[in-house]
């Protein structure tokens, strides 16, 4: 039976992905419209978290057992970890650069501002992001159940199940706000039109993904479009919104190119474990 092991750069994409969006919407904790929401991103993020933990400690695995890995991630081997690379340092110890999630998943919950300006929370661009993101992850995690990499394919059964949930949530709460007042309706509109273009980056390759198709492991993403537009196409017209045409900048983030405001993100997330690298807790 062929057991390959996913690359390395595969799994931190998708934990990197999980993460980062997990970060995003635990920012609406004791923030929410309504104490329901705030309990279900809440709870969203912690599925996330899950999700991203272990894919990083299966990514830390592999890394501790490959020569070439470990030279490459020495960076993240310090004295606390017995010189080895873990969960935590990957999350927490790596730079902007080194991330490999969509540029969609970093983005702040509202509108384009320029670096650290300040918004109000826009529940209608959480949403759509959860809902664009959401499609894409119910497909790849089904095709990933029958990876060659048996911890990736265990990982993406027990994924895929968190997974509908959020997706069928934020589908039903688009279709709300889409289907609602002039103004819910005009706010996920305006939504739509500031992040369905950050979803063309979901169909572009890349290095780690062509490894992963070859060996087994992974899913051509992009060969997943068809379903994820009608998905998305079949939520949009329940919602009465239009889908705004393609085109534009194509994001980069998972080349490591991210826009300004995963720095910021990233400051936040990782100040604590920076600051006592030691601790332990």
């Amino acid at each position: 039976m062929n057991t390959a092991t996913a690359p390395v750069d595969y799994l931190l994409h998708l934990a990197d992905n999980a993460l980062v969006l997990g970060q995003r919407n635990a920012e609406w904790c004791g923030h929410g419209p309504i104490l329901e929401e705030d309990l279900a991103l809440a709870n969203h993020s912690l599925d996330l978290l899950g999700q991203a933990r272990l894919l990083y400690q299966h990514a830390a695995s592999n890394i501790n057992t490959d020569a070439a890995l470990a030279r490459r991630f020495a960076h993240l081997q310090g004295a606390r970890t017995q010189g080895a690379v873990t969960e935590d340092t990957l999350a927490y110890f790596r730079d902007v650069a080194e991330f490999r999630n969509f540029t969609l998943l970093e983005l702040p919950h509202h509108g384009p501002l320029a670096g650290p300006a300040a918004g109000d929370r826009d529940y209608a661009t959480t949403i759509t992001r959860n809902f664009l993101y959401g499609a894409l992850m119910v497909l790849w995690w089904e095709r990933l159940q029958t990876s060659s990499d048996r911890q990736l394919a265990a990982i993406a059964a027990k994924s895929l199940k968190e997974a509908r949930y959020h997706l069928r949530h934020a589908g039903d709460w688009l279709v709300r706000m889409g289907d609602g007042t002039a103004q819910s309706h005009e706010r996920a509109q305006a939504a739509l039109a500031h992040l369905l273009p950050c979803t063309q980056e979901f169909w572009t390759g890349c290095e780690a993904e062509a490894q992963a198709v070859q060996n087994g492991s992974g899913v051509v993403t992009a060969a997943l479009r068809p379903d994820w537009d009608a998905l998305v196409d079949e939520t949009l017209a329940e919602a009465c919104l239009q889908r705004p045409p393609a085109g534009g900048y194509v994001t980069q983030g998972k080349h490591g190119v991210h826009s300004e405001h995963m720095g910021f993100l990233l400051a936040e997330m990782q100040s604590l474990a920076r600051a006592h690298p030691q601790a332990v807790w």
